[in-house]
């Protein structure tokens, strides 16, 4: 693993979930972002990918949930995912590019890219790289994929970098974080840890080196309490925003 620290920014704000969203406010939207950024929040947001390999932000692998689509994300074209609107609002997907053109270094952006264990997670690690290559504002990229943050020490070292971590969500990845061996070949410069895991040593080890422990996702004031006292930064949604 390679000596450098992440950058100070990185844990001197809470980071709202998929943006500041409330009912009205969809997830990931540029709605949920500007009120994350009038309420002083740093955004986490989410990359899926389109058929022609556009950097959305969206998290699902699949529409159905949030939008007036059906079927996978990685099925559609651009133009159409772009056209689809979010739970019902006026509020529609958007492009990494335009969203970070509408952010515009106002707040800290945590930008997680989505994976599974056949993915090929490369292409969205080159699509994200190439929006964040003229950003100036603070910004990082992370993913429960390991070979994100192996990707981005290969071929833009200059970005914030993290692994993020469960043990108690099965994702393909879980328990990837406590493997010494996987931290060592992804070299990530942050942890982000699901808030039920931060008890654990490798957690506490890795916080005690002097590295960022984030944690998420902080829904309720208990949850905040706990990890407040475990960790350097929380992303948080909800009644714990409130």
């Amino acid at each position: 693993m390679g000596e450098r620290s992440a950058p100070d920014w990185l844990t001197k704000t809470i980071y709202a979930h998929r943006g500041l969203h409330s009912p009205g406010v969809p997830e990931n939207s540029l709605a949920a972002a500007e009120d994350a950024i009038a309420r002083g929040l740093g955004i986490e947001c989410d990359i899926q990918r389109s058929n022609a390999g556009a950097a959305i932000v969206f998290h699902d692998w699949e529409l159905d949930r949030l939008t007036d689509g059906k079927g996978l994300v990685g099925e559609k074209s651009t133009d159409f995912l772009l056209g689809l609107s979010l739970l019902g609002t006026d509020k529609t997907l958007v492009l990494l590019n335009d969203f970070l053109r509408f952010v515009a270094g106002r707040t800290p952006v945590l930008i997680e890219i989505k994976s599974k264990p056949d993915y090929d997670v490369d292409a969205s690690c080159a699509e994200v790289a190439q929006a964040l290559a003229d950003y100036a504002g603070n910004h990082a990229v992370m993913s429960f994929d390991p070979r994100v943050p192996e990707w981005f020490a290969s071929h833009s070292p200059q970005t914030c970098r993290g692994l993020v971590g469960t043990d108690s969500y099965l994702n393909g990845f879980e328990h990837m974080w406590r493997d010494a061996s996987v931290i060592e070949q992804a070299d990530p410069d942050f942890l982000a840890i699901d808030h039920r895991d931060l008890t654990k040593g490798e957690a506490a080890s890795w916080r005690a080196a002097g590295k960022p422990l984030l944690s998420w996702t902080i829904r309720n004031g208990e949850d905040w309490v706990n990890a407040a006292r475990l960790a350097d930064a929380l992303i948080a949604e909800g009644e714990a925003l409130a």
